[in-house]
C-alpha cells in the first residue's frame, strides 16, 4: 500500500524538488489510532511498526496488525476500569515498547494523554498530577519509579488509578498481565479531529513547565517533519534518540513515521553510550537517524565508525542549534551530513533543512509551508534580511495544524506568547537573503555588553571548536562597566585539564575567529553542565549560580 501520508496530504514542489507547499486533508471525526494504525493493519497487518531491543539483548517486532491487537483490549480494559473520552493519562514509560500500543488505546478512547520522562522526581510528578488533573497514571516496572509515583500521589490532591507494565508492584495493577483476557475489537466511539490529543509539559528552563494542549490534527502535521525534514522511508527504520516522556517523541517516533510507512526503532537502554548506540544501529540497518545536537556532540568527539552509519542514508537534528563544527566532523567521519531543524513543544517542525532543498551549514533551513512565519522587532514590525528578530508565527488568517491551541490554566503565559492572534516562540533568528534561518537564542539570554547585543550561540559556536572543548555554555554576568561580560562554562574533553593557562587560550581562540568584543572574559571548567530532563542546557541555572556567587 501507499504511505497514507499521500491519502491526508497535498504538497508542492519547485523545479529542484524543494517543498514549497503543503495542505492537509482529513475529516471531522480523524483519529490517528482509527484512520491511520488500523487502517494499515487492515491493509497490510504483517507490516512492521516497531522494532524493539534492549542492553539486554531482548529484541523484538511489532507489526500494525499487533498494534491494532493490543491497543484494542488495552482500550477494553482501561474503559472498564472508567477510563473515559477526556480523561487525563500520565504515562511514564521510558523507552519501553508498550508505550506505543497504550497511546494508541488513549487514542482510541479518546483520553487525553500526557507523557512524561520517567526519571521525574516525586514533586515534579505531584506537580503534573493535580496541574492536569490526572486519572490514571501507567508507569514502567521500575521499583525506585513505582515509589516515585506512590510519593507523589501521597503529596497530591489527586488520587489517580495507578497501572504498570511488565512487573507486579504493591500499589500498582500490571496492565499488560490483564491484556490477554481482553477483546481484540474495539468499537470506534465519537471523537473529532480538534478533540484534545496529548499534553506536554515544557521542558521549564524558568519556573514551572507550562501545559501545553494539542490537538489530533497535530498527528498529520508530522507529515513534513518525518516526510520532508527526516526522509523516513516507506519500510524503512528510523530512529529517533528521545525518551518518549519529550515532545521529541511524537516528531520521531510515532505519527509521522507511521503516516509515511517507516517503522520505528525502541532501544530501551538507561544511560547514552555511543559504542553501543553505534552497535544498534548497525545490527538493526536503520535507514534514518535523529538525535538531539547533544548526542551528536558526544559522538563526534569520542569517535565515530563509518561502518556502523553504512545503512543510514538521512541524519537530522533539532531541540538546540548545533554548532557547525561538529556538522563538518560528523561528515569527515560518517560521509553523512546534518539536517538541522527547529521548532518546539509548541509546535511541529516549522523550520528544516528540507528533501531536495541545498542545505547550508549552520541554518535551521526554510520555514515549513504550513505555517506564516515572522521575523519581528519588539514592536512587531516585519525585518528585513540580515536583522535579528524573533520567530513568530502569524495565524490571523488561519490556524494552522500542529500548532498548540493553548496553554492549559496559564492565563499569564497564553497573554505573553499569544498577541493579537500572533505566537511568539521566544527565539530569535535572521534570515539571509536566500531564506535560510539562522538561530541567536532566547530573547532572555541575549548578552548586553559595552552596548553590544551578543547571542550566546554564535560565541559557543567557535569555542566549541577548540580541540579541548567537549560542551560549552555562554552566559552574562553582571559587570558594572559594561553592564554584562560574556562568560563561559566549559567541559572539557576527557584528559583535558582546566588552568589558567588553557582559559587564556579559550580567549585568544575566540578573539582571533569572531568580533573581539565577543570574546568570553571569564571562563569556568565544570564537570557537566546543568540541563533539563530533554538535554537542554539550563542557562538560567548557570546565571542564577553566578547571582549568588556574587553575593557571597
Amino acid at each position: 500500500m501507499e504511505p497514507l501520508c499521500r491519502r491526508f496530504s497535498t504538497a508542492t514542489f519547485d523545479e529542484n524538488g524543494e517543498l514549497t507547499d503543503i495542505s492537509l486533508h482529513y475529516e471531522d471525526n480523524y483519529n490517528f489510532a482509527f484512520d491511520v494504525v488500523d487502517a494499515i493493519a487492515a491493509e497490510e497487518p504483517d507490516k512492521r511498526a516497531l522494532v524493539w531491543c534492549n542492553e539486554a539483548g531482548q529484541e523484538g517486532v511489532l507489526t500494525f496488525g499487533d498494534i491494532r491487537r493490543l491497543s484494542n483490549q488495552a482500550a477494553n480494559y482501561l474503559t472498564a476500569q472508567g477510563i473515559r473520552r477526556g480523561d487525563r493519562v500520565l504515562l511514564l514509560l521510558g523507552r519501553h515498547f508498550e508505550y506505543w500500543y497504550l497511546m494508541m488505546a488513549l487514542h482510541k478512547i479518546g483520553a487525553l494523554a500526557i507523557p512524561g520522562v520517567h526519571m521525574l522526581k516525586p514533586h515534579d510528578i505531584a506537580y503534573r498530577l493535580d496541574a492536569a488533573e490526572v486519572h490514571a497514571v501507567i508507569c514502567t516496572e521500575d521499583p525506585d519509579l513505582c515509589q516515585r509515583v506512590l510519593s507523589a500521589v501521597s503529596e497530591s490532591k489527586a488520587e489517580p488509578l495507578l497501572f504498570n507494565v511488565r512487573a507486579p508492584h504493591e500499589g500498582f495493577v500490571q496492565l499488560d498481565e490483564k491484556l490477554p483476557a481482553q477483546s481484540d475489537a474495539f468499537e470506534r466511539p465519537e471523537t473529532h479531529a480538534d478533540d484534545p490529543l496529548l499534553m506536554y509539559f515544557t521542558s521549564g528552563t524558568t519556573g514551572n513547565p507550562k501545559m501545553v494542549m494539542h490537538t489530533h490534527t497535530y498527528s498529520l502535521a508530522h507529515i513534513v517533519t518525518a516526510g520532508y525534514w527526516q526522509c523516513v522511508q516507506n519500510d524503512g527504520l528510523h530512529l529517533t534518540v528521545a525518551d518518549t516522556g519529550w515532545a521529541k517523541a511524537s516528531w520521531g517516533k510515532l505519527y509521522g513515521q507511521w503516516l509515511c510507512g517507516s517503522a520505528v526503532l525502541a532501544y530501551e537502554f538507561s544511560r547514552f553510550d555511543g559504542e553501543r548506540m553505534m552497535d544498534v544501529i548497525e545490527k538493526y540497518g536503520v535507514t534514518t537517524f535523529c538525535a538531539p545536537p547533544t548526542l551528536y556532540r558526544l559522538m563526534a568527539k569520542s569517535g565515530l565508525r563509518r561502518e556502523a552509519f553504512s545503512s543510514i542514508q538521512h541524519a537530522s537534528t533539532a531541540g538546540e542549534a548545533l554548532q557547525e563544527e561538529i556538522i563538518r566532523l560528523f561528515y569527515e567521519k560518517t560521509g553523512l551530513e546534518i539536517m538541522e531543524g527547529y521548532g518546539q513543544t509548541e509546535t511541529v517542525l516549522i523550520i528544516g533543512n528540507y528533501a531536495g532543498g541545498h542545505p547550508k551549514r549552520g541554518s535551521m533551513g526554510k520555514p515549513n509551508p504550513l505555517y506564516k512565519l515572522r521575523l519581528v522587532n519588539p514592536q512587531g514590525e516585519d525585518l528585513p534580511a540580515g536583522e535579528t528578530g524573533e520567530i513568530v508565527i502569524d495565524t490571523r488568517e488561519r490556524m494552522p495544524e500542529g500548532l498548540c491551541q493553548r496553554y492549559e490554566k496559564n492565563e499569564h503565559a497564553n497573554a505573553r506568547y499569544w498577541k493579537d492572534g500572533v505566537f511568539h516562540t521566544g527565539d530569535t533568528a535572521y534570515r539571509d537573503e536566500d531564506g535560510y534561518y539562522y538561530y541567536v537564542g532566547r530573547l532572555d539570554d541575549v548578552i548586553k555588553s559595552s552596548g553590544y547585543r551578543i547571542g550566546p550561540f554564535e560565541v559557543e559556536s567557535v569555542l566549541i571548536g577548540h580541540p579541548s572543548v567537549l560542551e560549552c555554555a555562554i552566559t552574562g554576568v553582571p559587570d558594572p562597566e559594561r553592564g554584562q561580560l560574556v562568560k563561559a562554562t566549559v567541559v572539557l574533553r576527557p584528559g583535558c585539564e582546566g588552568s589558567p593557562a588553557l582559559a587564556d587560550e579559550l580567549k585568544a581562540f575566540v578573539k582571533e575567529r569572531t568580533a573581539p568584543y565577543k570574546y568570553p572574559r571569564i571562563i569556568e571548567f565544570v564537570e557537566e553542565l546543568p540541563k533539563t530532563v530533554s538535554g537542554k542546557i539550563c542557562y538560567n541555572v548557570i546565571r542564577e549560580r553566578d547571582a549568588k556567587k556574587a553575593k557571597a
